[in-house]
């Protein structure tokens, strides 16, 4: 679970600053599942060069809560997750210093979005949120309020999440709860009860956080099921070593089957094998063709695209005008390797017309 959060400040000197407004919205890795936005009373005077930036000044904080007062609030809505924030360091300094001041000690892990896009994102012209969502296709609203800033930094991180292709993120968090969880009575029934019905990859981690086994379904609970009661040596002794699993939801089985291959042959996971196939050279009958396929909700569509004839990546958009940019849908993809398996995949989808849409366009 995270907590995606911004804070807006009066500006001053180092460590003096005070909070003039926070957002923050807990993020389950799918949906925002909770919210909590206020301005703040910061009880000193806020900087001009800051009103003229925010747009917050101090008559409109007059009647604003204190920090004391939703501090509170603050601990609840952000028990058991990992602190995100753009520029993670500023924030997360703000929140310990107002804590400080009231002689508690606010202490969480944290993830920041501008050293996860540099990691995930390379060479943009610029990592500030506005200049970073602009070339990604991702509206803004409100810039410089926090809330504005943390609806963003939300649609960013679930954006950083997609292309987190080893999975750095899931795999710092495991090992963080791995320190703390005991283990549970009737383990097997409770991690296929929390098991989603959803298409995608489910990781098999053990006792450290590794990952030891990938697996794909269309349903996640069933194939977990299926592993859980498989009766091999091999399924025994993998049996033994499940700590716990996580879940990456696809919508997409392609992009599951991509996703699933691509982990298999770049990190040799101790109890997957991989299957030897003499697969043929695989030719697209398109050469520049956005490839439309089922997302993880209503709103979103997975996405595939060729271009000069070769699989460039797959991604996922929200909006009909980032479909309409190729610009902005190669920032949003993830790299795809264009080899044999990925290609007969793909071609397999297209003979199958398994695409919901197929938009062509000029190089």
């Amino acid at each position: 679970m995270y907590a995606i959060l911004d804070i807006e400040t009066t500006g001053g000197k180092f460590n003096e600053e005070g909070m003039t407004e926070i957002a923050i919205h807990k993020f389950d890795g799918k949906k925002v599942v909770d919210s909590f936005i206020t301005l703040v009373n910061p009880e000193i005077p806020i900087q001009p060069f800051v009103v003229q930036l925010t747009g917050i000044n101090n008559k409109m904080l007059v009647k604003a809560p204190k920090f004391y007062e939703i501090a509170k609030k603050i601990i609840d809505i952000t028990e058991g997750c990992v602190v995100v924030a753009h520029n993670a360091s500023f924030d997360y300094r703000i929140l310990g210093n107002e804590f400080k001041r009231l002689g508690y000690a606010f202490v969480k892990d944290t993830l920041c979005t501008v050293e996860l896009s540099r990691k995930l994102i390379p060479d943009q012209d610029s990592y500030s949120l506005g200049k970073l969502c602009k070339s990604l296709g991702i509206p803004m609203s409100e810039r410089h309020r926090a809330n504005g800033d943390a609806v963003a930094t939300v649609k960013l991180f679930k954006m950083l999440l997609n292309k987190d292709i080893d999975k750095e993120i899931i795999k710092t968090n495991i090992k963080a709860e791995g320190k703390t969880k005991s283990k549970l009575s009737n383990h097997f029934q409770k991690l296929l009860d929390k098991s989603p019905r959803k298409t995608g990859v489910f990781y098999i981690h053990d006792q450290q956080g590794e990952v030891i086994y990938i697996g794909k379904n269309r349903n996640m609970r069933t194939g977990v099921n299926q592993l859980l009661m498989r009766k091999s040596n091999r399924s025994k002794s993998l049996q033994k070593k499940i700590h716990d699993i996580s879940y990456e939801e696809t919508g997409s089985l392609l992009i599951a089957s991509v996703k699933c291959h691509e982990a298999m042959v770049k990190h040799q996971y101790k109890y997957n094998s991989i299957a030897k196939k003499n697969i043929p050279p695989t030719v697209f009958n398109t050469e520049n063709a956005l490839l439309i396929d089922h997302g993880r909700g209503t709103a979103e569509k997975s996405i595939f695209l060729i271009e000069n004839g070769a699989l460039k990546g797959y991604g996922y958009v929200e909006l009909a005008y980032q479909i309409t940019h190729i610009d902005i849908v190669r920032n949003l993809i993830s790299p795809m390797e264009d080899n044999l398996f990925n290609r007969q995949e793909v071609k397999k989808y297209l003979e199958g017309g398994k695409f919901k849409k197929i938009v062509r366009f000029e190089s």
